[in-house]
C-alpha cells in the first residue's frame, strides 16, 4: 500500500512550511518536497509607492534578512538614477552588511543548526534547542551568542536600527561616521576577532563528529549542481561585482552584470506550493543551481583575508572543490563569519570611511536593478520607476527560491537515509529538518508572504495519508 509521510511544521527555520514524502506500494520513496502555502504578495504592494521608500518598505519583508533587502533596494535605486555613491558610503554600506552576515550566520549555526550539532540528531527534541546547548556546552554558547550580539550591534550602529535599518538611501548613506562611533566599532570588531581561535575549531569539531556519527550525511547527502555567486577580482563579494555561474565541475559557464539577470534566470510556478523555483538557462537548457555561502565559495577563488583564505583551503581539502556536500554549508557559513570580521577591520582602518557619504539623486523614469549576496544567497530587486519617481512594477528574486530544487533533492536524500524502513518518527523529523536547515531557508522572503506561515510533514501512500507529524 502506498503511503505519505508529513512533517508539519518544520522547526528552527525562518518561517513555516510542510514537507511531504510519498512512498510506493513497496515502501520505496516516490517523491518528496517542501510546501509553502502562503500568498506571494509583496511585489504587488510595492506598486504605486514612491521609489525612494523602497529601502525602508522592502526591509519589512523579513525580520531576519532586513539589511539584505535594505541594501538591494538601494543598489537598484542607484542604478535607476544612474549615480554612484561616494567611497565612504560604499564602505559604510559594506560594514553594515558584514555586521548583518555575522549576526545571521551566528544565528543559523548556533541557534538553528547548533542543537543538532552539539546534542546530536538523535537527541530528545525537548532538549535539542538553544537552552540545551547552554546546558551541554555553556562556554561555547556564551561565545556564540556574544558573536551574534556583536554582529547585531555593528548592524544597528551603522544602519540606525537593529532590525530594520534606515540609514542607507538612494545615492549613499544618511550620516557621516564620527570618532566615537568609529572607536566603538573598532572595539567590537577586535572583540569578535578575539573569540575566533576558540569558536572556529569548536564548530569544525562538532561538524566532523556529526559526520562520523552519521556517515551517510557525508557519503549520500551530495547534491551535484550548478552554482552562482557574486565575484569581484576573483574573490567572494557581497554587495558589488558580477554574478558568476559555474557547472557541476566548477567550470565558469556564465558571468554577467545584475542588470542582465533576466536573460539567464527563469522563474516558474509549481502546482503544490506558492514558492516559485528559479533555474538558469544556458544553451536552451534549464539547470537547477545552488546559491548561498557554499555556492559563493565554489564560484570564487578566494576571500582575500588571511584567516578566511586559510579556512578556504581547508574547506577544499575536506569537502572538495567544488563542494556539493550539503552539510558543508555550515562550514561555509563559519568561514564567511571569519572573513566578515577580518574585512570589517580592514574597512575601519580605511581613512576613506570618514569622507562625504551622499550624492544628489533624481529619477527620470526607467528601470533599476540591484542585488546583494544575502546570507542565504543572491537577492535581486528589479523596479520599473516612472518620471515622477513612482514604482510601476517590481520583481524580487530571493535565495530560497533559487535553492528550492536542491532543497527538495536533499529532503529525498535524508528520507532515503533516515526514514525509509525506519519506524521511528523522531528520526524522520530530525534528519529531514536538519537537511533543510543546511540551506538556512527564509520562507517569508521566498513567498514575500503576508501574515503567519504554519508548516507540516506528511507521508502518503497513493491517495492515502498514512502519517502526519507536527511540532
Amino acid at each position: 500500500m502506498k503511503r505519505t509521510l508529513k512533517i508539519d511544521p518544520v522547526t528552527r527555520i525562518e518561517g513555516h512550511a510542510k514537507v511531504f514524502i510519498n512512498l510506493d506500494e513497496a515502501g520505496a520513496l516516490e517523491s518528496a518536497g517542501l510546501v509553502v502555502n502562503e500568498l506571494r504578495g509583496f511585489e504587488k504592494i510595492l506598486i504605486g509607492m514612491e521609489a525612494d521608500r523602497m529601502p525602508h518598505v522592502t526591509a519589512r519583508i523579513c525580520g531576519v534578512c532586513p539589511t539584505a533587502h535594505h541594501l538591494a533596494a538601494c543598489n537598484a535605486l542607484d542604478h535607476a538614477a544612474g549615480v554612484t555613491p561616494p567611497p565612504a558610503a560604499l564602505l559604510l554600506r559594506e560594514l553594515m552588511y558584514l555586521g548583518h552576515i555575522i549576526h545571521s550566520h551566528s544565528l543559523s549555526i548556533f541557534v538553528l543548526q547548533g542543537p543538532d550539532l552539539v546534542l546530536g540528531l538523535d537527541a530528545d527534541p525537548a532538549i535539542r534547542n538553544i537552552v540545551g546547548i547552554v546546558q551541554a556546552n555553556p562556554e561555547l554558547a556564551k561565545l556564540a551568542l556574544g558573536l551574534r550580539s556583536i554582529g547585531q550591534k555593528i548592524n544597528e550602529m551603522v544602519g540606525g536600527r537593529g532590525t530594520h535599518p534606515v540609514t542607507s538611501v538612494a545615492g549613499g548613506i544618511a550620516f557621516v561616521l564620527d570618532k566615537e562611533k568609529l572607536k566603538a566599532l573598532k572595539e567590537w570588531v577586535d572583540e569578535a576577532r578575539g573569540v575566533l581561535p576558540q569558536v572556529v575549531p569548536a564548530v569544525k569539531g562538532l561538524l566532523m563528529r556529526a559526520l562520523e556519527k552519521h556517515p551517510e550525511m557525508g557519503e549520500k547527502w551530495i547534491v551535484s549542481s550548478f552554482g552562482m555567486g557574486t565575484v569581484q577580482d576573483e574573490a567572494v563579494s557581497l554587495i558589488s561585482g558580477k554574478l558568476r555561474v559555474i557547472d557541476e565541475t566548477g567550470a565558469t559557464r556564465l558571468e554577467f552584470g545584475i542588470e542582465e539577470y533576466d536573460r539567464y534566470l527563469r522563474e516558474s510556478v509549481v502546482d503544490w506550493s506558492y514558492m516559485k523555483k528559479v533555474q538558469v538557462e544556458l544553451d536552451g537548457e534549464l539547470h537547477d543551481y545552488r546559491v548561498g555561502p557554499m555556492a559563493r565559495m565554489n564560484a570564487a577563488r578566494r576571500f582575500g583575508t588571511e584567516m578566511a583564505d586559510a579556512e578556504y583551503a581547508e574547506f577544499a581539502r575536506l569537502g572538495g572543490a567544488p563542494c556539493h556536500a550539503t552539510v558543508f554549508q555550515t562550514y561555509a557559513k563559519l568561514i564567511e563569519i571569519v572573513w566578515a570580521i577580518e574585512r570589517a577591520g580592514e574597512i575601519l582602518r580605511d581613512k576613506a570611511i570618514r569622507g562625504e557619504t551622499r550624492v544628489p539623486v533624481r529619477f527620470q523614469g526607467g528601470r533599476g536593478v540591484g542585488h546583494v549576496e544575502a546570507p542565504r544567497g543572491t537577492l535581486i530587486h528589479d523596479y520599473q520607476i516612472d518620471e515622477r519617481g513612482i514604482v510601476r512594477a517590481a520583481n524580487l528574486i530571493v535565495a530560497t527560491q533559487q535553492n528550492y530544487s536542491l532543497i527538495n533533492r536533499s529532503i529525498e536524500q535524508s528520507a532515503q537515509s533516515h526514514v525509509i524502513d525506519r519506524p521511528d518518527d523522531r528520526a524522520l523529523m530530525n534528519a529531514v529538518e536538519f537537511s533543510i536547515r543546511c540551506y538556512d531557508p527564509c520562507l517569508s522572503c521566498a513567498t514575500h508572504a503576508l501574515g503567519r506561515m504554519p508548516l507540516e510533514v506528511a507521508v502518503r501512500r497513493g491517495a492515502e495519508t498514512v502519517k502526519t507529524l507536527w511540532r
